[in-house]
């Protein structure tokens, strides 16, 4: 092959070509969803004020869709029952937080039970200083018979 005949012009006939695509579809398409709002809140327990502490979860969430439908053909009928359910299941990856919030939540629980204590001895004392007590047989005679004075317990100690 000669180098001529690579450089030579070439010359390309005329073509004449008519492109008319033609598509026809026909067809129904049902379309549904189900959506789950909150579907993995974590579950949270509240110790007082500030300490709420997350811990493991898991929801089901039941849901039906349903449709009756009486298409262009008056013969036809469709009546569609679905129904399901969703099960999540949400487990903390760091058992740290949750621990550290249990502890927390203990301590909490052990100052409060504390002041209780403190309060329920300060009101039975100045009753008592008054001259008054539960009536015996109450439902709250219980509430003071562990409050005495001083001076009774270290005059059973001595004795």
């Amino acid at each position: 092959m000669s180098s001529e005949a690579a450089l030579s012009p070439v010359r390309a006939e005329d073509v004449y070509n008519t492109a008319a695509p033609e598509s026809n579809v026909t067809g129904s398409v049902t379309n549904q969803a189900v959506q789950f709002q909150n579907n993995g809140a974590p579950s949270r327990q509240s110790y007082g004020q500030g300490v709420s502490c997350n811990g493991p979860t898991m929801t089901m969430s039941p849901f039906y869709m349903g449709n009756d439908t009486t298409p262009y053909d008056h013969e036809a009928y469709v009546k569609s029952n679905q129904w399901g359910a969703q099960l999540n299941f949400m487990v903390p990856l760091d058992w740290s937080t949750i621990n550290r919030c249990k502890a927390i939540a203990k301590r909490q629980e052990e100052k409060l039970r504390l002041d209780y204590e403190l309060v329920r001895a300060l009101k039975c004392a100045e009753i008592q200083q008054k001259g008054f007590t539960f009536r015996p047989g109450s439902r709250v005679e219980h509430l003071c018979h562990d409050i005495v004075p001083i001076a009774l317990v270290n005059k059973q100690i001595t004795e």
